[in-house]
C-alpha cells in the first residue's frame, strides 16, 4: 500500500516548537511579497531550491527575531498588508481561512497572533522529516515541503499497516516536534485523500473494498489534479461528487486523455511510482506591488528581478533555453512574451534579454503595472538541446565574468554586486 504523510498546519507547528507559549492559542502565519528586493540599498535576501512552490518561495527576506510578528506586515503609514499562508485549527474555528488578508483575518479574531514566516526553519524541519521516514520506509518521495509519500508493499504487511502508521505518527511527533496526519490506501491519490480525512493528527486506512464507499461523498473539487476548470466541467455535467464521477467512465472518456487518465486515478485504477528524487524543471521569480506607472522604475525592477534569477540559474548549474516575462497590470489586463534561446548563459546577456521581453510584453503602457513575473525553464540536460556556437569564444570570456561575479556574491551576498541600472 502507499501512504501519504502531511504535516499539521506545518508554519504554525514549526513556530510553536520555537515558541512553545503559541500551543493552544489561534496562530497565523502572514506572507506578503518581498518588495524590498527593490530597495536601493543592500539587504540580506536568502534563497531556497527545494520544496519551492505555494507559500515557499525560491527567493525569500530573512526576517529578523525583532521583526517576526505582526509589524512585519505593517507599512509606514501603519497599514497592515499581506495574506495569511496558513492558520491553527484554533484560528480556523473563527472561520479564518489561507490565502485571506490579514486584516481581514484580524476582524475575525482580535487576538489571533500573526507570526512571519521563518523559510529556513522549515526547510530545516523539512529535511529531518524526509530523513527520519528514509529511515523507516524504504521509498520516499517528497512531493512538498510538507507532503510525503511512502510505499509499504513488501515492507509492511497490510494487516499490520494500521499498527505500523499509527505508531510512526507519534514517533514523529516525539522525535521532530511535528504533529502529522497519514492516509494510507492500495494507490497515492486515494492515500491522499484519505490523509484529509485523518486530520487533525490522525491516520486513516482505505482498503481497496472499501475505496468506491469511501469515495462516494467527497467533492470533485477535494481530489489533487481537479483544477477549477475541470470542477466547472464535471458540475456542468451533474457530477458533483468523485461517486457520481465514478459511475460517469464514458463521460469522462468522452472529453480527453487527461479526463481519461483522470476518471482512472480516482477509481483507484491507475496510480504513479514513488519516486525519490524529483528533477527541477525551470525556475522563476515575481513580485507583485502597488500599481506603478514609471516604466523607467519598471525597468529598473527588472534589472533586480534578473540578477536575482540569474543567481539562482548559475548556482542550480544549470543552462536554460525558454525565457518566459509575463506582466500583470490593473484593471486584470496581462501579457507576456517568451523566446528560445540556446547559447551559453551569462548574467549580462540574461539582464539584456529579459529587458528585450519586457519592452515587447508590455502592451499597455497606458495601464500601471501590479506585477512582474520571469520564467526560465527546458534546461538543456532536459530537453538535449544543442548550444549554438556563434560567438562562443566572445560568451566563454563572459561566462569567466559572469563566474568571478557569482563567487563574490556567493561569498558576501546577492547585493553585494549590483548593475548601474539598479542605481
Amino acid at each position: 500500500m502507499k501512504i501519504h504523510i502531511d504535516i499539521d498546519c506545518f508554519f504554525v507547528s514549526a513556530a510553536r516548537i520555537k515558541e512553545p507559549f503559541l500551543n493552544g492559542k489561534p496562530v497565523a502565519i502572514g506572507g506578503r511579497s518581498d518588495t524590498k528586493i527593490f530597495n536601493k540599498d543592500a539587504k540580506e535576501q536568502s534563497v531556497n531550491f527545494e520544496n519551492s512552490g505555494s507559500f515557499v518561495p525560491t527567493f525569500y527576506k530573512a526576517y529578523e527575531k525583532s521583526d517576526d510578528d505582526i509589524n512585519a506586515f505593517k507599512d509606514a503609514d501603519g497599514r497592515v498588508r499581506g495574506i495569511l499562508t496558513t492558520s491553527s485549527y484554533e484560528a480556523r474555528a473563527y472561520g479564518i481561512k489561507t490565502a485571506m488578508s490579514i486584516r481581514e483575518a484580524l476582524t475575525l479574531c482580535s487576538h489571533l497572533i500573526i507570526k512571519a514566516p521563518d523559510m529556513s526553519l522549515y526547510q530545516k524541519l523539512s529535511h529531518e522529516l524526509h530523513d527520519f521516514l528514509s529511515s523507516k520506509i524504504p521509498l520516499v518521495e517528497q512531493a512538498s515541503i510538507d507532503e510525503f509519500y511512502g510505499d509499504l508493499s513488501g515492507w509492511i504487511d497490510d494487516e499490520d499497516i494500521p499498527k505500523f502508521i499509527d505508531e510512526l505518527r507519534h514517533e514523529i511527533k516525539e522525535v521532530i516536534k511535528l504533529p502529522v496526519s497519514i492516509g494510507a490506501a492500495p494507490t497515492r491519490y486515494i492515500a491522499k485523500l484519505a490523509t484529509s480525512h485523518a486530520k487533525p493528527f490522525g491516520c486513516k486506512v482505505v482498503r481497496h473494498y472499501e475505496m468506491r464507499g469511501f469515495i462516494e461523498e467527497i467533492p470533485v473539487g477535494a481530489f489533487a489534479g481537479i483544477g477549477k476548470s475541470m470542477k466547472a466541467k464535471l458540475q456542468s455535467a451533474q457530477i458533483h461528487t468523485l461517486g457520481e464521477l465514478s459511475r460517469r467512465r464514458g463521460t469522462l472518456e468522452s472529453w480527453t486523455p487527461y479526463a481519461k487518465e483522470l476518471y482512472a486515478r480516482v477509481c483507484g485504477l491507475s496510480d504513479d511510482k514513488i519516486h525519490t528524487k524529483h528533477i527541477r524543471k525551470s525556475i522563476g521569480i515575481s513580485r507583485t506591488f502597488d500599481p506603478l506607472f514609471d516604466r523607467e522604475e519598471l525597468r529598473r525592477r527588472v534589472h533586480v528581478l534578473a540578477r536575482h534569477l540569474s543567481f539562482a540559474i548559475l548556482k542550480l548549474k544549470v543552462i536554460p533555453t525558454v525565457f518566459h516575462l509575463s506582466i500583470n497590470y490593473e484593471m486584470s489586463q496581462k501579457s507576456h512574451k517568451n523566446i528560445t534561446l540556446c547559447e551559453i548563459f551569462t548574467e549580462k546577456k540574461f539582464d539584456s534579454l529579459c529587458l528585450t521581453l519586457f519592452n515587447e510584453a508590455d502592451i499597455y503602457k497606458r495601464l500601471h503595472v501590479i506585477r512582474i513575473s520571469i520564467n526560465c525553464s527546458s534546461f538543456t540536460r532536459e530537453s538535449k538541446k544543442e548550444l549554438s556556437l556563434l560567438n562562443f569564444a566572445d560568451e566563454e570570456k563572459m561566462q569567466k565574468l559572469t563566474e568571478y561575479s557569482q563567487n563574490i556574491r556567493e561569498k558576501y551576498g546577492i547585493d553585494m554586486l549590483k548593475w548601474g541600472s539598479e542605481l
